[in-house]
């Protein structure tokens, strides 16, 4: 796929290029102060859904065509998923393959089996099945949406991965707490969580029943190295998230298996 625009308009040799997307909207305050730190880092890039796609999981839209407008200088809206702005941001829209991708920062906290469902850390995981360094960032908050200690720190994190990498088939899942002062961050494991009333059903004005799916947190689990706990204590929270799913302890357990 040719790149929208030629690249001497916008690209930039002695930087790094970043590429920003997001699950929230190209229009969320998440993303805008998001690009605004990374701009003092490298050229920026955004490439997000034109729309809130969250809970969009890894889905890549197969059965319909995308459209993408240029909606600004470096700055693209897509029709689709997290997913796919990240693949077709790196297989069409940009100029040059970007240095990392960097999606973000959701508004809401992406915690435990949330990187399941996320779209935020669905299109860091498309950077990274591409060979491209990637991190989610997301805020865990519920009202106070004050993304700029988080897309600080996102500058950081991301100097640093130009200097050190990130290991093989890995993307790291940030988490932010909204506290004042922020202690320092922690490299976390993934926790679990445990809902009441993960299925709300009710019945509406012509009494047929429907659901909402969701519900309050009982408790959750994974103790000191995990990321809920880091979060709780007021550490940034750094998870690394392995792409090979494979559970190696069972292998063993497996192979003694006699399937008739």
């Amino acid at each position: 796929m040719k790149p929208l625009y030629e690249k001497k308009k916008y690209a930039d040799k002695n930087k790094k290029v970043i590429l920003i997307s997001n699950d929230d909207g190209i229009r969320s305050e998440g993303i805008k102060s998001l690009a605004k730190a990374l701009n003092r880092v490298g050229t920026v890039y955004v490439v997000a859904p034109d729309r809130e796609r969250s809970a969009a999981s890894h889905s890549l839209t197969l059965h319909r065509p995308l459209r993408v407008e240029e909606v600004g200088p470096r700055m693209f809206s897509v029709d689709g998923t997290p997913t796919d702005c990240v693949t077709l941001a790196v297989n069409g829209i940009l100029p040059v393959r970007p240095d990392i991708v960097v999606s973000g920062i959701n508004k809401g906290g992406n915690l435990g089996e949330d990187v399941s469902y996320s779209g935020t850390v669905s299109a860091a995981m498309e950077g990274t099945l591409l060979g491209i360094p990637s991190i989610a960032v997301s805020l865990v908050s519920r009202d106070n949406f004050d993304f700029r200690p988080a897309a600080r720190f996102s500058a950081k994190l991301v100097r640093h991965i130009f200097k050190k990498g990130l290991p093989k088939d890995t993307l790291l899942n940030v988490n932010v707490p909204a506290v004042k002062n922020i202690k320092g961050y922690k490299i976390t494991t993934q926790g679990k969580r445990f809902f009441s009333d993960a299925v709300v059903e009710k019945v509406d004005p012509r009494g047929k029943k429907y659901y909402w799916i969701g519900g309050d947190m009982e408790r959750w689990e994974g103790g000191k190295d995990a990321d809920f706990y880091a979060v709780g204590k007021g550490y940034i929270s750094i998870t690394p998230i392995h792409l090979d799913m494979t559970n190696y302890i069972s292998i063993n357990e497996l192979q003694r298996w006699n399937i008739r």
